[in-house]
């Protein structure tokens, strides 16, 4: 097997022509005879038992000429991409047999490749991150939701409804002096503040005291989800059966010793403090990582085959797909729930997957333009990683990804951390 020519034809677009010597044809050739004999009946013979030569005499000696080539295609093919050293994309490729004979045959194939791109301004640029400080109004922050969480619920009974307060009540809508469907309940837990109830109505609870009965008026939202609804005032009758407040536990060493491992009020706080730090860095190191994926997609230019976006919207399904299987799922079902077809569901992730192709891309670009590369111990690093992660031996990770596969993935971590140390972040 040979490469004949290799010819860029369009963008993203190249053809090889490829030559398949005789012997490999012939070995071919008996390898599918001794494949689909047993099915062929010839008289005089039992079933199974006739001679190649027969078969070829009685059907025409190109009988299994197509079966033998299809056989042939994806190794010779993929050993002319690679000593064209073309980079391809998963596509559909166009296959034309251009002569063929026992002696072997020559076709051409169309193949779509990886894009010619360009990024310029890598270097330098500006964003402004999240700040990581740890600020006593942060540490505060999280105590109070501690507090939060250990609070006891105690009924009020000796004064009116507040804001914060834990309310029960009975309710019922009308519009034009008549009830609108969905707009009643019975015995309704409402946290006044919660922001849970169309605006106005919450506050207009506040002031009123335990089984009252009060009229409210609100006006729904423009955007509001029922379009009859939308932009529309009503009235709503309330009943006010309970009124509940949260107990908050004292700010103290025994809740601290109750909610943590410190035992004063100090260390709890260092604590919080050194857990924060964690957080918030780790939160701008994303924000500063997002930001910058931002600005190095639009910086992208060049064609990208949309087969490439295809491909990796059928990636993100199927992670998708997994996802949901974990929970008890299969992606039909789930879409049928959901009321979506296969081409809403891709709609869903057409921006997302621009975006990531466009990132590798990029990332491998400026790889390639500073000449970053993953060395034997960066790649051995991240083989260890991923075996920990996956709860593997690290021989098993090796068998199942290529070592030339991971270095491109390293040399484009490498390219985002070269990204980062260049980049003007406030």
């Amino acid at each position: 097997m040979s490469l004949v020519s290799s010819n860029k034809v369009d963008t993203n677009r190249h053809e090889f022509e490829v030559s398949v010597d005789g012997e490999s044809f012939k070995k071919a050739i008996n390898t599918v005879y001794k494949k689909q004999v047993k099915n062929i009946n010839i008289p005089g013979f039992r079933k199974g038992k006739a001679p190649k030569s027969v078969i070829e005499k009685m059907y025409g000696k190109e009988v299994f000429y197509e079966d033998a080539m299809q056989d042939l295609y994806p190794k010779a093919l993929q050993d002319a991409i690679d000593e064209a050293g073309v980079r391809i994309v998963n596509d559909k490729i166009d296959l034309d047999v251009t002569e063929v004979s026992e002696d072997g045959f020559t076709f051409k194939a169309v193949v779509t490749t990886y894009p010619e791109i360009a990024i310029d301004g890598y270097k330098g640029i500006e964003i402004e991150a999240v700040s990581a400080e740890v600020t006593e109004e942060k540490i505060n922050e999280e105590i109070d939701k501690a507090r939060q969480r250990a609070s006891s619920i105690a009924e009020v009974e000796d004064r009116p409804a507040q804001d914060g307060d834990i309310t029960v009540i009975d309710f019922e809508g009308f519009m034009n002096g008549e009830a609108f469907e969905g707009g009643k309940g019975e015995n309704y837990n409402l946290t006044i503040g919660s922001g849970s109830f169309i605006p106005g109505f919450e506050e207009q609870i506040i002031g009123h005291t335990k089984d009252e009965e009060f009229t409210i008026n609100v006006t729904f939202p423009e955007d509001y989800q029922v379009d009859e609804l939308a932009g529309q005032p009503a009235e709503f009758k309330i009943k006010l059966h309970e009124i509940k407040t949260r107990i908050l536990p004292d700010l103290d060493d025994d809740f601290v010793q109750d909610v943590s491992e410190a035992s004063t009020v100090e260390e709890y706080k260092a604590e919080i403090a050194k857990n924060l730090e964690e957080d918030l860095k780790k939160e701008r190191d994303a924000d500063i990582e997002n930001k910058l994926v931002d600005v190095l997609v639009e910086k992208v230019e060049g064609e990208i085959p949309q087969a490439m976006y295809e491909n990796k919207i059928d990636d993100m399904i199927r992670e998708f797909d997994m996802r949901v299987r974990a929970q008890g799922l299969d992606l039909e079902t789930y879409m049928q729930y959901a009321g979506l077809s296969q081409d809403d569901l891709r709609a869903q992730y057409e921006d997302e997957a621009e975006k990531r192709v466009k990132i590798r891309l990029a990332l491998e670009k400026i790889a390639e333009i500073e000449n970053i590369e993953a060395d034997d111990e960066a790649l051995e690093e991240e083989y260890s990683k991923i075996a920990e992660q996956y709860k593997m031996e690290i021989d098993q990770v090796k068998s199942l990804i290529p070592a030339s596969e991971l270095k491109k993935d390293v040399a484009v971590s490498k390219a985002m951390d070269f990204v980062k140390e260049n980049a003007n972040i406030k």
